[in-house]
This record gives structure tokens, C-alpha cells and sequence, in this order.
């Protein structure tokens, strides 16, 4: 083998270990041996559902995974994702707690609740426990403009919520009904899941959309403990058996081209114009 076939071979080796080592130390940083606690975030309206669901499987068939940390920092969104969220995370069969940032409202709270242990940090922004249903009026503006519509439909109440006319009293009343029965969904997952501290008639007396402040929460038992990040990975990390400190497993999300184009703001104010392009029941807290 000539000099330069050697020096070759030898180059050849040698990056193929330098390729190798890069990567063996990437997998290390990005996944921890051992048991772990799982961060998954809960951030912003709560209108899609696929990118935390995935993790909720994910972090299910980790053996390594031995608890679950939801870091809540959303004001909720519409019923369907919310109820979505807390159903898979009702299927876990490791602890689950919740861990509440600046806001951990209406559906944020409604995802909190099926948690083994909440905590909050005393200025968080949590409770709204209600549901909300809005419609925009847009009949002055059209006749100040001279537009009118005109509208055939298949049965009496199908353009109900219509921009372009007052609600009937019928219709008003048949809209409150089904709302009240999403709110009875709202109260049923709470109590479910703080039955341990409250009774249904504790939950029904709260759950009239008005917020707490954290240290509020706790003292009504809504949330078990005042604390933060760090505080809920640690507890997280003795419900699930592990010695010492826990290592921990956070899947960083990489930002779409739209949210990279529009900003996070911008592409959540997209969202909810594209939500609310139909008539939507949403747990969500609404301060003007």
C-alpha cells in the first residue's frame, strides 16, 4: 500500500470517528440515561392538538420517562383541543404534575386539573372555570354602508349567530343550553380530578369564570402547592421513584416557517382568526 493510499485511509477513519463522536454526544445531551422526568409545555391558545399528543406518546412509551411535568403557560382555547389533551393525558399511567406559569386559565386549567399535584407560583393567573361563547354584530355597519343579505336555509335555526341580526329569544336560549351543558363537562373534569380536595358543590361555587391569583388557588384548594419550574420537576421526579436529583427530557419544538415569517404573537393571532372563522365553545379567559 502506497504512502499516500495509507494517509488516505487513515483521514478516511478518522472522520468517520469524528462523525461518530459528534453524534454519540448529541444523543447524550438530548437524551439523558437513566430515569427521567418529561417537560411538555402547554403554551398559548390551546387550538391544535397533534404536536403535544405526539409527546404524550412519546414520553408514555419512554421506559426511561418515570413522570410527566406540564408546564402550563395558556389562557385555554377552544373546548374540543382542550378536552383532546386531557383525555390522553387521563390514559397515563405515570404521575403527571402540573406546574403553572404566568397563566394557567379556563382550559389551561381544565389540562391542569387531571394532574396528580398542581403547582402554581403565587402571581399566577389561573381558575376562569366557565365556558364562553361570542359573536360579533356587524347589522349597523351593514346598513350604514347599504349591504344586506339575503338567506335561505334548511331549518329555523341555521344561521344562528348570524352578524347581520339580533339573536331570537329561542335561538338565545338554545345556544345557553348547550353551553351549559359544556360547562357541566368543565365542572365534571375538575371535580374528577380534585375530588380528593373539593366536592362537585365546592367546584360548582367556583366555576363561575372568575380568576385567582395562585396563592388565591391554593387557599380554595385548586392547586396543591405554591412553586415553580424547579419545584414541580423535583417533585415529579419523588412520585416517580427516583433517587436524587432528576434528570430532565424537554423537546425543544422547532418553529414553523409561518411562525418564523409572522412571530409566535403572529401566528397565534392567525389562529384564532382562522378558529374563529366558525361558532366555537371555548374555556378560555376574555380580559379586555
Amino acid at each position: 500500500m502506497t504512502r499516500r493510499k495509507k494517509l488516505l485511509l487513515i483521514s478516511i477513519v478518522g472522520v468517520g470517528l469524528l462523525f461518530f463522536l459528534l453524534i454519540a454526544r448529541t444523543l447524550v445531551q438530548s437524551a439523558p440515561i437513566g430515569d427521567k422526568v418529561a417537560v411538555i409545555d402547554v403554551t398559548g391558545t390551546i387550538s391544535r392538538t397533534e404536536t403535544i399528543i405526539d409527546q404524550i406518546h412519546q414520553y408514555r412509551d419512554d421506559q426511561g420517562v418515570k413522570a410527566i411535568v406540564l408546564r402550563i403557560n395558556s389562557p385555554g382555547g377552544s373546548v374540543a383541543p382542550v378536552q383532546e389533551i386531557h383525555s390522553e393525558l387521563k390514559k397515563l399511567e405515570k404521575p403527571i404534575v402540573a406546574s403553572m406559569s404566568s397563566t394557567a386559565a379556563s382550559g389551561g386549567y381544565y389540562i391542569a386539573a387531571i394532574a396528580d399535584e398542581i403547582l402554581a407560583n403565587p402571581g399566577t393567573l389561573t381558575g376562569s372555570i366557565g365556558v364562553i361563547m361570542q359573536f360579533t354584530k356587524l347589522k349597523g355597519l351593514y346598513e350604514k354602508i347599504g349591504l344586506e343579505q339575503q338567506v335561505v336555509k334548511s331549518g329555523k335555526f341555521k344561521d344562528t349567530g348570524s352578524p347581520l341580526r339580533d339573536l331570537t329569544d329561542e335561538e338565545r336560549a338554545l345556544l345557553q343550553a348547550t353551553l351549559d351543558d359544556v360547562h357541566n363537562q368543565f365542572i365534571d373534569a375538575v371535580f374528577e380530578g380534585r375530588q380528593e380536595h373539593l366536592t362537585r358543590e365546592d367546584v360548582v361555587a367556583l366555576a363561575d369564570g372568575r380568576i385567582f391569583s395562585g396563592q388565591q388557588a391554593l387557599k380554595h384548594k385548586l392547586v396543591d402547592q405554591l412553586g415553580n419550574l424547579a419545584d414541580a420537576i423535583d417533585r415529579a421526579g419523588e412520585l416517580g421513584g427516583i433517587s436524587g436529583k432528576p434528570k430532565v427530557v424537554r423537546t425543544k419544538r422547532k418553529p414553523s416557517m409561518l411562525e418564523r415569517m409572522l412571530g409566535p404573537t403572529g401566528k397565534e393571532n392567525l389562529d384564532k382568526l382562522l378558529d374563529s372563522a366558525g361558532v366555537t365553545f371555548r374555556y378560555e379567559l376574555h380580559i379586555q
